[in-house]
């Protein structure tokens, strides 16, 4: 999103020269309509927008999405490149700046915001976690879950050691916060009795308020 017509037409010409797909807007609004209406990867938004401040659109953006985004202004006072980085933006470039520095950014924004490679096949001792199939295992024998226990057991065995909050958990496997805690906890504790064996060590996941272990045996659910 920039105003200055020429500034803009400089900002496309090399992106697009490098393979991006650039859709310009030169005002919040259309900016706004594009961010909601297309499918973006990343925005470029100047902070000097003329019907409306760029760090406002940045934070009612914030409020509902992730999308990366990089400031661009003409502004170089501290305070305003703070601003925007606590608000939410992902980076910041002070005009004027050369057009190769704008597509390095961009693409080094890109790589943070991807998630990272998750192998189809999470192995965690004799624990056999199948994503394409969507089946889990232990010591070969198939395991009987329902799908939220399945999405909880594959979300711990993404990260082991990583603590969840119970927010983080009911977001994820519920796609809602507003779940009762009481919901993940007697999750953790179905799923620790389905995955009973003999414990040992192994790597672990947790939530706060409900620590959940995922060794080669049953996890080890608490409240507190």
């Amino acid at each position: 999103m920039e105003d200055e017509p020429d500034f803009a037409l400089t900002c496309r010409s090399y992106p697009e020269h490098e393979g991006f797909t650039v859709t310009w807007a030169m005002d919040a609004r259309a900016g706004t309509s594009i961010l909601y209406e297309s499918r973006v990867d990343l925005a470029v938004l100047d902070l000097g927008l003329p019907d409306g401040s760029g760090l406002e659109l940045l934070r009612a953006l914030r409020s509902t999405s992730r999308l990366p985004v990089i400031v661009v202004t003409g502004r170089g006072a501290e305070t305003d490149r703070v601003a925007g980085l606590e608000i939410g933006a992902d980076d910041y470039l002070v005009k004027p700046f050369s057009q190769r520095e704008l597509v390095a950014r961009i693409r080094a924004v890109l790589r943070r915001s991807q998630p990272p490679e998750v192998p189809s096949v999470l192995r965690i001792g004799s624990l056999r976690i199948d994503a394409a199939a969507r089946q889990a295992s232990a010591d070969g024998v198939l395991l009987t879950l329902r799908p939220k226990e399945y999405a909880l057991w594959e979300m711990l065995g993404e990260a082991p050691g990583r603590v969840f909050s119970t927010e983080q958990v009911l977001e994820r496997i519920w796609g809602a916060s507003w779940q009762q805690p009481a919901t993940a906890i007697e999750h953790v504790y179905r799923l620790r009795g389905k995955l009973a064996a003999p414990p040992t060590p192994a790597p672990h996941g947790s939530l706060r308020g409900v620590a959940c272990h995922t060794p080669v045996g049953r996890p080890t659910a608490v409240t507190g």
